[in-house]
């Protein structure tokens, strides 16, 4: 029967005769449990950082802009031609089952003053029901309203950072801004968004009622012209119908031949966004499988430490054999031994592996998240590399012949 205690006792003590060689087997388990987790932990952060940039900007969200125009020959691309209008927003929000709101978007960049402070940024003439289009809430104060849309009032909602440069800590709802020299009087705040996958802040921005934007602000080519209109499918199941419902309806509404090509351009956002989120989560994976060739190598390293071992301490293996030590004895015996190295390296490697992240969060600005299943992986890796590397020379020692073992010099 083989006696556990006693292996373990020899095993440790064995690698506490010869602790450089132990430090140095360890010091690969080390490197390699440290990569895998602190790469795991920077693709876990990407991933979590676009998924929140994802669901800033909204759920099930389609984008319609207008087509292209050609002058010259030559084609400008889309948005360069205005074909949307308020009418067609009020008719996919009304014809389209698959569609749950719809937000017609008129915008440009103006300069806002507030007293003695002035500031540029982007002014969108909307709906209110922009704010659920873009899963948008408010700090403070109330959105406009739809009568304010048809009475083109002069109201405006602030986004968090034209509040910070233009109030600091003052409450801006009930004042007077000036936007292009017209005032308006700020009702509401946004709650801040952050930046977008593109990197652009959200909360750079100012809402107006879109009728507004059209009389008293930017103009329009022709009367209910509009830029863009922002849609929201009811579910990320239905965005496929709301697109084909959409380009049907408008190809319907802009007398488009069946030959002839759409004036306007649908846009699936959500699913550009979850292949931007779905590359991500695959480059944490290669990350991982990247740094797993270190365990590799600290594997590879305990195997030939534990093959010059097992040369050094052939008569010791011997003078066991012959007093009565098993063949699995002087397996086990050289198995604890990797496995302890391992497993050693393998929990000095997660604090490595963890104060890593941290450091690269820190130094290099990045978002890195350390998961629980991440260290367990690791851990649990390092474990089988100390088994699957340390079984070879256990065999090896385990069948040296008693008698030739006692006479190696």
């Amino acid at each position: 029967m083989i006696n556990i205690p006693s292996t373990l006792k020899i095993a440790f003590r064995a690698l506490k005769v010869n602790k450089m060689r132990s430090a140095l087997t360890m010091l690969g388990i080390i490197i390699g449990v440290g990569a895998v987790i602190a790469m795991l932990a920077v693709g876990t952060g990407a991933s979590k950082r676009i998924s929140e940039q994802i669901s800033s900007i909204g759920s099930n969200l389609i984008i319609i802009v207008p087509g292209a125009t050609t002058a010259g020959g030559v084609r400008m691309g889309s948005g360069t031609q205005p074909t949307l209008t308020m009418g067609d927003a009020e008719a996919i929000k009304k014809e389209c089952s698959a569609v749950s709101d719809v937000a017609p978007v008129l915008s440009g960049v103006a300069q806002v003053v507030y007293g003695h402070q002035n500031w540029s940024t982007g002014v969108v003439g909307t709906s209110p029901s922009m704010l659920t289009v873009r899963d948008w809430a408010l700090s403070s104060g109330r959105s406009f309203t739809d009568q304010d849309v048809k009475s083109a009032t002069k109201v405006c909602l602030l986004g968090q950072s034209v509040v910070d440069n233009l109030f600091g800590d003052m409450n801006p709802v009930g004042q007077v801004i000036r936007i292009k020299n017209v005032p308006f009087t700020v009702v509401g705040v946004l709650a801040a968004k952050g930046q977008d996958p593109r990197g652009q802040d959200q909360d750079d921005t100012i809402l107006v009622p879109v009728t507004t934007a059209q009389k008293k602000l930017f103009g329009t080519t022709f009367p209910g012209m509009v830029r863009i209109i922002m849609v929201k499918a009811k579910s990320i199941d239905d965005l496929a119908s709301a697109e084909k419902q959409i380009n049907s309806l408008l190809r319907q509404r802009h007398r488009i031949g069946p030959k002839q090509d759409n004036d306007f351009t649908v846009r699936n956002l959500t699913s550009v966004m979850q292949t931007a989120e779905e590359s991500t989560q695959i480059m944490a994976i290669l990350l991982g499988a990247i740094a797993s060739v270190s365990l590799l190598v600290g594997g590879i390293g305990i195997m030939n430490i534990m093959l010059v071992s097992v040369t050094e301490r052939t008569r010791e293996i011997g003078i066991r054999m012959a007093i009565g030590a098993k063949t699995w004895d002087i397996r086990l015996q050289f198995i604890i031994e990797a496995l302890i190295l391992s497993l050693i390296g393998g929990i000095a490697g997660i604090v490595a592996g963890i104060s890593s992240s941290e450091l690269i969060s820190i130094f290099a600005g990045w978002t890195t998240i350390v998961s629980p299943f991440s260290i367990v992986l690791a851990f649990g890796f390092s474990g089988l590399v100390g088994i699957f590397f340390g079984f070879y020379p256990a065999y090896k020692a385990s069948l040296l012949d008693p008698i030739e073992a006692l006479r190696y010099e």
